[in-house]
C-alpha cells in the first residue's frame, strides 16, 4: 500500500497547491503517471509537488490546467508559490513593487531583477550559494510579470556602466543580457538609461536604491545591504532620494545614446572572439 502524505492545505501555498493538485487529478480519476503522461513529465515529478517536496514551475502549473481543465487554478496560485520562494527579507518589497503605479531604480553592480534574463539572474543568484537556486531563479523571473500586464507600472532604469561591463556569466550570458536591455529602447512603459563612467563622481556613489511610487500610497525608497533590504516612507528620505534620483537622470546618456553605448559594448566586449589557440597562432 502506497503511503500517503497528509499535506495541511492552510499551512502555505505550496502545500495549497500540492494539497489542490492532488485533489483535482483524483477527481479526475488520473494516477500520478497518467497525467505525468499527458503533460509531458514523469508521475514521480507529479509527486513530489504534490508533497511539496518540488516547486512546481509557471509552464508546468500552464499545462496541468489545461489537462485537468482547471479554469486556470493553477497558473493563479503559481504566483502566490513562487513568492514565497524570494527571500523573506524580500517579499515586502516584491508586495509593494507589485502594486506600485511608479518604479525607478538605480543600479550600480547588477542589472535590475526586472530586466534580467534567466541565465544572468541564475549567475547574480548563485553568489549567494543558496540552497534552492532554481527556485529563487523562477521567482526572480515571475516578477517580471508585471511588465507584461495590461497596464504596467511606469518604469525608470538607470544603470552606472559598469554593469555593462562586468561579465557575470561569461560572455554569451552578457550577450544575452545586454540584447534583452535593448528590447526595451523604445518600449511604452520601461526606459533604460546608462549613467557612463565620464559623469565621474555622481550623486548616488553610496550605492543603488529604488524608488516606489503608488496612485494612493505614500512614497517608498528601498535599499539594500549584504543580508536584507530596508524600506522607509519616510518624508524627508523620500524627497532625498527624488532629487538625487533627479541629478543622476540629468548626468545620464539619453535613452537613444544609452542604447548605443550598450550595443557597443555588447559588440566589443561580448561579441564573437577568437579563441585562445587561434590568437597564439596571430
Amino acid at each position: 500500500m502506497a503511503n500517503i502524505h497528509t499535506l495541511d492545505p492552510s499551512a502555505s501555498p505550496l502545500d495549497y497547491y500540492g494539497w489542490e493538485l492532488r485533489r483535482q487529478r483524483e477527481a479526475a480519476g488520473l494516477k500520478q503517471t497518467q497525467l505525468g503522461d499527458i503533460i509531458f513529465c514523469t508521475g514521480s515529478l507529479i509527486g513530489q509537488i504534490e508533497t511539496t517536496k518540488k516547486v512546481p514551475t509557471r509552464d508546468f502549473s500552464e499545462r496541468v490546467d489545461a489537462a485537468l481543465n482547471t479554469g486556470g487554478v493553477f497558473s493563479r496560485l503559481i504566483g502566490l508559490v513562487l513568492h514565497t520562494q524570494l527571500p523573506s527579507w524580500f517579499q515586502p518589497y516584491a508586495e509593494m513593487e507589485a502594486k506600485a503605479a511608479y518604479i525607478s531604480t538605480f543600479q550600480s553592480q547588477v542589472v535590475y531583477g526586472l530586466l534580467q534574463t534567466q541565465e544572468y539572474a541564475r549567475a547574480v543568484l548563485a553568489t549567494g550559494m543558496p540552497n534552492d537556486l532554481e527556485n529563487q531563479v523562477a521567482a526572480r523571473i515571475e516578477r517580471q510579470r508585471i511588465l507584461k500586464r495590461e497596464r504596467p507600472p511606469l518604469a525608470w532604469a538607470i544603470l552606472d556602466e559598469a554593469v555593462l561591463h562586468r561579465p557575470i556569466g561569461g560572455n554569451e550570458v552578457m550577450r544575452r543580457q545586454l540584447l534583452r536591455l535593448l528590447e526595451f529602447a523604445d518600449h511604452r512603459w520601461m526606459r533604460v538609461q546608462v549613467l557612463p563612467f565620464t559623469a565621474g563622481e555622481h550623486a548616488s556613489l553610496d550605492g543603488a536604491f529604488n524608488l516606489l511610487r503608488f496612485d494612493n500610497d505614500p512614497d517608498i525608497v528601498y535599499t539594500e545591504d549584504i543580508v536584507s533590504g530596508h524600506m522607509t516612507a519616510c518624508p524627508d528620505t523620500v524627497r532625498e532620494a527624488a532629487l538625487r534620483y533627479a541629478h543622476l537622470q540629468a548626468a545620464a546618456l539619453s535613452v537613444e545614446d544609452s542604447a548605443a553605448l550598450i550595443t557597443r559594448v555588447m559588440e566589443e566586449c561580448y561579441g564573437d572572439r577568437p579563441r585562445p589557440e587561434e590568437r597564439a597562432v596571430a
